[in-house]
Parts: structure tokens; sequence; C-alpha cells
């Protein structure tokens, strides 16, 4: 029955992130906002080796389509989407970049993953080590925590206090489009797929007229670490400097809320 379902949904225990994962969006979104031109240089790579990758049709290229979505998100002109898809697709002269991922720890073993697009892997590498060395931080070889991460798909809806949304049915509604968990907040519904069902869902629920904050395919810890207040403003600083570095295009970490 409709309750019996909505019970095992609601009792479904897991690891992963969640509300903390809001958050970070959020302040996240906060500083590209004060950034907008280096968002909008690091989203245009993002596009380039989408297209690279997958071809020029958003329609038939899942990535394409998320990074498309992403450059929207931060107001990102047409024109600089359009261009951007045409140097990936040979059309305009452009550099070309490969993606590489550094992983490391910072302070009170709080793990961190810089993915980067870069056209000189030399100048990547120094950067990065140079802004783990001067917090703190250790950089690790490859696989050194990429093991507590999990690719998901994430989608985050605002919840409207004038016209809240009814959470039980979001939660069959996302479960049925192939949703792995939905988990609810005051402010926030957030809802965790697979990756390969990241779009499909996402499509399913934009149809149904929810207005989808913020999506993305990401990696998302499978616990995350407490650290106490005083001993935050070093390991947060190796993560914002990351951040403003130009190659680094996303920085994933463990580090609670």
């Amino acid at each position: 029955t409709k309750d019996v379902y909505l019970y095992f949904i609601k009792e479904r225990k897991n690891n992963m992130s969640g509300h903390s994962k809001w958050n970070n969006i959020k302040n996240k979104k906060g500083k590209e906002d004060a950034k907008r031109a280096q968002a909008f240089t690091k989203i245009a790579k993002y596009i380039m080796v989408a297209v690279k990758e997958g071809g020029s049709n958003p329609d038939f290229n899942p990535s394409l389509k998320a990074a498309i979505d992403k450059a929207k998100a931060v107001n990102m002109p047409a024109d600089n989407i359009d261009r951007a898809v045409k140097k990936g697709a040979g059309e305009l002269d452009g550099v070309s970049y490969e993606e590489i991922t550094y992983e490391g720890y910072g302070g009170e073993g709080v793990a961190i993953m810089a993915h980067c697009l870069t056209d000189n892997r030399n100048r990547t590498a120094a950067d990065v080590r140079h802004v783990f060395d001067k917090c703190g931080g250790n950089l690790g070889t490859t696989g050194s925590v990429s093991y507590m991460f999990n690719m998901k798909g994430y989608i985050a809806i605002e919840q409207d206090e004038d016209n809240p949304i009814d959470v039980d049915e979001i939660m069959l509604e996302a479960i049925d489009a192939g949703a792995e968990d939905v988990q609810a907040e005051d402010d926030v519904i957030e809802i965790f797929t697979d990756p390969k069902d990241y779009d499909t869902v996402k499509t399913a629920l934009e149809n149904k007229g929810y207005a989808i904050a913020a999506s993305e395919v990401t990696f998302i810890p499978d616990t995350e670490i407490e650290v106490e207040e005083e001993k935050r403003a070093k390991i947060e600083r190796l993560i914002d400097s990351l951040e403003e570095l130009d190659d680094v295009q996303e920085v994933y970490h463990n580090l609670a809320d």
C-alpha cells in the first residue's frame, strides 16, 4: 500500500551526506556570484570537454546537458555557452583540456578531492601541491581518498513557505522516476540517484512542475567528519584556495557542515 511504501522510504538508512550538501551548494553559489568571470571560464572548460567526449547535442550527451544546466544556473550568457560548444566541437580555435583528479587530506583527517581540467598538467600539479602544503594538508596518490566517496546524481528542490511541497508525494514521484533516496529538511528536499538515472529523474520532476534549485552529478562522501570550530579555519582555507585555482573545476570533501 501507499502507507507501507512511504514508511519504507522514510525508514531507509544510509550514510550519504544530506542537508550539509545543500548548505555547501548555497555557500559555493555565493562564492561563484562574487567571482562570476572565473566561474564562466571554468564552466566553459567543462562544456568543451563534454562536447569533445560526447558530441555537441545535449539531447544525446548527458554530460553536456549537465554542463549547460550548470552554466544557466550561474547566468552564463547564451553566447558564451554557444562559443564553448563550438570550441569543443572544433568549429572554433580552442585549447585542448584533460581531466585529472588530485586526492589528499586536510587537517583532522578530512578527505579532499580536486577535480581539474587543464591544458598543462605540470602547472596544475604544482599549483594544487602548493595549496595543500601551504594550508597544512597532504597531497596523496590516486585512490588514497576516492574510496570514501560515491558518485551520485543530486537534485535539490527548495521548500516554499507560502506553497509547501507535499513531501510524501514528491518522495513517491522521485522513487517512481528512479531515485535511490529522498531526504527532506525544513527548507529543502534532496534527491539522490544513480548517475545513469540522474537526467531521467530530473526531467520527470521538472515535468511534474517542480522548480529545481540545484542539480549535478557529484561525489558524495560515505560519512562526514565533525571538526571543532577552532580547527575548521585551516581546512576551510585549503578548500577555498583549491576552488580559487583556475584549473580546479570542483572540490569534494567530507568535512561536516
